[in-house]
């Protein structure tokens, strides 16, 4: 792989568009322990698109509210900021993300729909599992595939060299490092670090594929990495990339995770993603498990 392909892929990185500005100015702002919901309500009041989603979000059954949320307010107040943050950085992640993704063979909304999946079904891990609550999993897990945005168009340029190496029985991330030099992963990190997201959350993204990768080892890291596999055998955003993706034993070590536990996750996040990819892209083809 030439040097001039992995600048010009970089390059492509730095023109990648940024995070749109209501939600990055609300996300700064939910960083700030002594926001109110007034304020909340003012930073969204240009942007009624970001609204309508969050509450649409808020109304699914994943957050399990009784009552119907009927304004950002309440919004506010029953999610609270980390749950609120979350709904925030989705809906901006599927504004980006709901188009087809040439070279991955993803189809409109796909690649958003596999996203909240390995999403949902981390944070299903994490309780499964008895682990401390990390308010960063579901963002990361959101944003893991992100460089596939960046690497889409490449892949599909060079579609005879990926071909051959799937075919030699090699996983789809490491045949764009042979044939392009880098991979979804390190775009994807790359990426994040552009948008000023947390180290920890880039790091989970950049080892997604290989979380004995990362140093210091990190319990997100191997959640995601699992859920991301999990996600993909159950037939969600699988696209060109097939089934070579196999569970790191190392991190299902880690975290003690057994097939009990996976088979509970698989059949929750079946539900919870149908559920919220109808609310925020109605007339989404439903999952069939």
């Amino acid at each position: 792989m030439s040097s001039n392909r992995i600048d010009e892929i970089m390059a492509s990185v730095a023109t990648f568009p940024s995070m749109p500005g209501a939600a990055a100015q609300l996300l700064a702002m939910l960083d700030d322990p002594a926001i109110s919901a007034t304020e909340v309500e003012e930073a969204l009041r240009f942007d009624p698109g970001l609204t309508a989603n969050i509450l649409r979000l808020s109304n699914s059954a994943y957050f399990g509210f009784a009552a119907q949320v009927g304004s950002v307010r309440q919004a506010v107040v029953l999610l609270g900021a980390k749950r609120l943050m979350q709904v925030v950085t989705a809906t901006c992640v599927n504004a980006v993300m709901d188009r087809p993704v040439e070279g991955y063979g993803l189809s409109s909304g796909e690649l958003w729909q596999h996203s909240i999946a390995v999403s949902v079904a981390a944070e299903l891990l994490m309780g499964e599992l008895g682990l401390p609550d990390d308010p960063e999993i579901f963002t990361a897990a959101l944003l893991h595939d992100v460089g596939k945005l960046v690497l889409g168009q490449y892949i599909q340029d060079e579609a005879s060299g990926i071909q051959l190496g799937t075919a030699d029985g090699l996983s789809f991330q490491m045949v764009e490092r042979r044939v392009l030099g880098t991979d979804h992963a390190e775009v994807g990190a790359r990426i994040l670090k552009d948008w000023a997201f947390p180290d920890r959350i880039v790091n989970a993204v950049r080892w997604h594929h290989d979380p004995s990768g990362s140093d210091p080892a990190d319990a997100m890291v191997d959640l995601i990495h699992l859920a991301n596999v999990l996600c993909l055998m159950i037939g969600i955003g699988v696209g060109n990339e097939g089934l070579q993706y196999q569970p790191e034993p190392e991190a299902s070590d880690r975290l003690g995770l057994t097939t009990t536990y996976l088979e509970r996750v698989a059949s929750q996040t079946l539900q919870w993603v149908n559920e919220m990819s109808e609310r925020l892209n109605p007339g989404t083809s439903r999952i069939e498990s």
